[in-house]
């Protein structure tokens, strides 16, 4: 698997878990707003890191870690991300899956195979302003829709959030938003915040206020709605 980063303790990326985070390069949407424009942009470009020095810390921290997040980029453009998995797995840990969606045939694969306790999937926007915010003219928007559907109706623990950026999101976003995942288990909205690493240095986050505004809006239609990582 081509891994072009590796976290080895995280108290944030995986809730109520320590964890470790490794990250996949590659992705199929180039949001320009992303703060991993490396991993998406020029990630044949970066170092590897040898899967086996995963496993050693993965081996060496049993009892001290106790989940694993894969992240990216977009993890299930990886063709042996199920094996990655399956050893993570082997060795006792809980996994956490976050993807943009585009692939919902490899997250009914993961989770029939028991490769993923845990998903976490963006919703960049709402459906008629999707292709705006992933930095594509077209895309085919069943396949989000699909993997909604089947993350809402897995079983397992499972998180929708949203990057929200000034210049592409607005109330009518949100109230769209809201009526589209009406009634799921978790949905949070994070901040934008420009670093080093984004795609387009060109965009801005809304204030603290203007963001409880949107929660506000979401809330007849999600009760567990909340601001991630805002002060």
């Amino acid at each position: 698997m081509q891994i072009n980063g590796f976290n080895k303790t995280t108290l944030l990326d995986y809730p109520g878990h320590v964890a470790c985070t490794v990250f996949t390069g590659g992705c199929n949407f180039c949001c320009p707003f992303c703060q991993n424009g490396d991993l998406v942009l020029h990630a044949g470009q970066l170092p590897q890191i040898p899967e086996e020095e995963i496993f050693q810390v993965l081996r060496k921290r049993q009892g001290i870690l106790t989940g694993i997040c894969v992240t990216g980029g977009e993890p299930t453009l990886q063709p042996d991300l199920d094996i990655f998995l399956s050893r993570v797995k082997e060795l006792g840990y809980l996994v956490k899956l976050d993807s943009n969606g585009y692939r919902p045939e490899v997250l009914e694969s993961l989770c029939s195979r028991k490769l993923v306790d845990y998903i976490a999937m963006d919703i960049k926007s709402s459906p008629e302003n999707y292709t705006k915010t992933i930095g594509l003219p077209a895309l085919d928007m069943g396949r989000i829709r699909a993997s909604v559907d089947f993350i809402r109706s897995c079983g397992l623990p499972y998180e929708f959030r949203t990057t929200v950026v000034k210049e592409l999101h607005s109330a009518r976003d949100f109230i769209s938003i809201g009526e589209w995942l009406k009634g799921c288990e978790a949905y949070f909205l994070q901040s934008y915040a420009e670093s080093d690493g984004v795609i387009c240095k060109q965009f801005s986050a809304y204030e603290k206020p203007e963001l409880e505004e949107f929660i506000r809006i979401l809330k007849p239609y999600i009760d567990n709605v909340n601001l991630r990582g805002v002060d």
